[in-house]
């Protein structure tokens, strides 16, 4: 059997920025994807409602994708009500007929930092392999000491692609630029470019549609939780 190696990127996407796009295309390079799914959040745990509808976040993922040979949007979490868990996810590939060593979730090291607070942690870890790649001020190498319990797990993309390894959690050192959502929308709200900070079409949608430019009465451009989102890798950023 041909076995399908697919990547999967999970956010909440308001909006969708270079360092989402740079965390893929690592992954991406590096384990020989042919498949890249990005998949907005319906809701995101834990967290305030996103600024945007899930309508433009979907666009503007299309939008950032659409010029990328192999990846596309998934509304695979917008069409299921509720919060989105990413074990939720990776248990809706599995019913498409995915096995477990044929998926691999992309995150940030500084989201897979937080592991421990996902729900169906640790059994999540068995439903995917894990591509975690470097980003800002939390390099890969330095996973092992964050989280120890796991360092026996942790793999290297080479050793990762050799027959019969699965269900790792592959580490992934690679330039991802530093940039944030929250970020994007407190330039937006202050009215400066973001310009090279996002896919030139997703910064075509926003100055279209006038996203970020004023936000809702009691809620500031960088409101965010204290705490992690529970459950959910990419929750924010």
């Amino acid at each position: 059997m041909t076995l399908r190696r697919i990547g999967i990127l999970g956010g909440t996407f308001d909006p969708i920025h270079c360092g989402h796009v740079d965390t893929a295309h690592a992954a991406q390079e590096a384990l020989g994807l042919a498949l890249i799914e990005v998949v907005p959040a319906n809701e995101p745990p834990h967290r305030p409602q996103p600024f945007a509808s899930g309508f433009h976040r979907f666009a503007m993922v299309a939008l950032a994708v659409a010029n990328r040979s192999g990846w596309r949007a998934s509304d695979v979490e917008l069409q299921r009500a509720g919060p989105s868990y990413t074990a939720g996810t990776l248990r809706e590939f599995h019913e498409r007929g995915y096995v477990p060593s044929e998926l691999f979730f992309v995150v940030g090291a500084d989201a897979f930092a937080e592991i421990g607070t996902w729900r169906d942690y640790p059994a999540i870890l068995d439903a995917a392999s894990f591509a975690v790649v470097s980003r800002p001020g939390y390099p890969v190498s330095e996973m092992p000491l964050r989280l120890p319990q796991l360092a026996a797990r942790m793999t290297d993309p080479l050793s990762a692609g050799q027959q019969g390894t699965d269900r790792s959690i592959i580490l992934i050192d690679a330039p991802t630029a530093d940039v944030s959502s929250s970020a994007i929308r407190r330039r937006l709200s202050a009215g400066e470019s973001i310009a090279g900070l996002v896919p030139r079409a997703v910064q075509q949608h926003i100055e279209q549609h006038g996203l970020y430019t004023s936000m809702p009465p009691g809620r500031g451009a960088s409101d965010a939780p204290k705490t992690p989102a529970a459950g959910r890798l990419h929750g924010e950023d």
